[in-house]
């Protein structure tokens, strides 16, 4: 029977943390960065290639969040200039952590600390790969902890975006303290990360992916029934129980933040509809809404950032850059305009021809 790695070779590492030098910014850089990589997955069902980072914490061993990995089918880890194909290991999808396998990858396992002593105000580095740009840095402190559904996450003011997923925050002995995890996308320097000592539980903690059946909850089934009738004056009390019932629960804010807009109080509708990305800043569809909602009350501005974080998530979506293009229209920027409807060109060709008589040409 293989050695379980989790136990055996990462806690000799906690007293090695605690006894080293605080290092600069460069020497945490220097090291931290040896033992990153960038985990790309697909999903073939929505077309979707995702973008994220993971710690080499073993030979050929790598921990990530979960939700970079969900439901693909091709996953692939790159180091430098190499690629190694990889497969799901254990899964905790309650705190969003999971490890793969990556054969024949040869970097050097991560060294890691601990967050028992870590205080409010500790300095703290965080490596990932935001936007797709892999193996960058970003400093800051540790602002909190907070109590969430799974455990206690660290808050940090290091800075974090899309890709970030699964980076490593680092101590500034260079020691791996956390794994970063969401950040609060209407916020600035709100970001989260797990705490390094879960990784240790993670093969007994490991369960099978959530199923379609297993996510379903009689409130999302209600809601889902309520949506199809218009009925959002009821849609709207039943989403007030389900976010008291689940205050930590995206869909129910989305489900407020929707009876709230179709009831036409557009301003409560975008304070829900943020609250749903704080908990899933990649839920493309409540950008969307959330770009509507600002159009509703004539923020143009707005609406334009919500469209783009939105395509930045699923740039296939032809519906939204219709949207985003006729809000380059209304400010009056005609270049951008013609970059999308040339972007339509290429999704949805009908769609395309259709704007270009309603908003190109006029």
């Amino acid at each position: 029977m293989k050695k379980i790695w989790f136990v055996a070779s990462f806690f000799p590492c906690l007293f090695v943390a605690c006894v080293s030098h605080s290092k600069t910014a460069t020497e945490v850089y220097e090291q931290a960065s040896a033992s990153t990589v960038v985990v790309k997955s697909v999903d073939p069902k929505a077309r979707k290639l995702s973008t994220g980072t993971g710690i080499v914490m073993g030979e050929g061993q790598v921990v990530t969040n979960c939700h970079v990995v969900k439901n693909a089918n091709i996953l692939t880890v790159y180091s430098a200039t190499n690629e190694y194909p990889a497969t799901l290991q254990y899964s905790d999808w309650a705190r969003d952590l999971c490890s793969l396998t990556v054969l024949g990858l040869d970097v050097p396992p991560v060294l890691v600390g601990q967050t028992k002593n870590l205080k409010v105000g500790a300095k703290v580095y965080a490596l990932g790969t935001p936007k797709g740009l892999a193996l960058t840095l970003s400093d800051g402190i540790v602002s909190g902890f907070r109590e969430r559904k799974g455990g206690r996450y660290i808050q940090t003011t290091a800075a974090i975006s899309r890709g970030s997923s699964g980076g490593g925050l680092f101590d500034e002995n260079a020691a791996l303290i956390g794994l970063t995890t969401f950040y609060m996308a209407d916020a600035q320097n709100l970001n989260f990360a797990i705490p390094i000592e879960w990784v240790s539980d993670l093969a007994l903690r490991s369960t099978p992916a959530p199923t379609i059946a297993t996510l379903v909850t009689p409130w999302d089934i209600n809601s889902k029934e309520l949506e199809t009738r218009n009925d959002w004056i009821a849609l709207l009390e039943l989403s007030k129980q389900w976010t008291l019932a689940e205050a930590d629960n995206n869909h129910a804010w989305k489900s407020q933040g929707l009876a709230l807009y179709r009831t036409g109080q557009f301003n409560p509708s975008i304070e829900a509809w943020g609250k749903a990305i704080r908990l899933n800043p990649e839920d493309a569809q409540v950008w969307l809404l959330l770009g509507a909602a600002h159009t509703a009350t004539g923020q143009n501005t707005k609406a334009i950032e919500a469209y783009q974080h939105a395509l930045s998530i699923q740039p296939d979506d032809a519906v939204g850059w219709y949207s985003l293009g006729e809000h380059y229209q209304r400010s009056g920027q005609r270049s951008k305009v013609r970059d999308v409807y040339k972007q339509l060109k290429k999704l949805d060709p009908n769609r395309a021809e259709d704007f270009f008589s309603k908003v190109v040409l006029p």
